[in-house]
């Protein structure tokens, strides 16, 4: 479990593909690996990546077929920058919201404008996630927590203040980048619970001796 805030910027070092997927090489050397063990888990641009070896400077994770399909992973190469968090603890500050590193989609970003001193960055609105964005609801975008402050149709609007601009990849963001996007875990969770609670109240199909014994047509 993460929580969006973004604790250092590394650097896929490499790529090596292989018939299970890959193992990734991430330059870690700004993050604390201090306290980083084997099985760890590593947010590594919003994808939780478990530590198969590490050292000061870098760590490797195997990446699976199915992340390098659904996610940026897709694309990335040898020098692409990440934002890296390392999984939560119990005592951590909760500053940004539950996080969960999996991957929901991949959005696209269609406007840059500058408006003050932060900077609006409207995105495309996948049609499988279109149901979880909200309006000031939460959002994770390449492992960041960010705010949605806008949705319109088929896209959703962040507005990004210089810090967090300052401190992860967003600020070398351009019109057309993929991006990944993680919806907030309690709106995933809440909608399967209501379909499963309208399964189970179903009518059956069809006339049956049940349905006239409610309907008052028996005794």
């Amino acid at each position: 479990m993460f929580t969006g805030i973004v604790e250092a910027v590394g650097k896929i070092n490499a790529i090596n593909l292989n018939a299970a997927g890959a193992r990734v090489v991430v330059d870690s050397s700004t993050l604390d690996m201090s306290d980083v063990n084997l099985g760890d888990s590593i947010a590594t641009n919003g994808i939780c990546l478990t530590v198969v070896a590490f050292d000061c400077n870098s760590y490797s994770a195997d990446v699976s077929n199915e992340t390098l399909t659904r996610t940026g992973f897709a694309n990335y190469k040898p020098g692409q920058m990440v934002n890296l968090e390392k999984a939560m603890l119990p005592t951590t500050r909760f500053g940004g919201h539950m996080v969960s590193g999996h991957v929901d989609a991949i959005g696209k970003i269609e406007a840059i404008k500058h408006n003050g001193n932060s900077i609006d960055y409207w995105l495309e609105l996948p049609e499988q996630i279109k149901q979880y964005v909200a309006e000031k609801g939460s959002i994770t975008i390449d492992g960041v927590s960010l705010t949605v402050n806008s949705v319109e149709n088929n896209r959703f609007r962040l507005t990004i203040v210089p810090h967090t601009t300052e401190q992860t990849i967003i600020s070398s963001y351009k019109v057309g980048q993929l991006v990944n996007l993680e919806v907030d875990l309690i709106a995933r969770y809440i909608e399967r619970l209501l379909f499963c609670k309208q399964q189970d109240q179903a009518p059956a199909a069809g006339v049956t001796e049940e349905l006239l014994l409610k309907s008052g047509y028996i005794k």
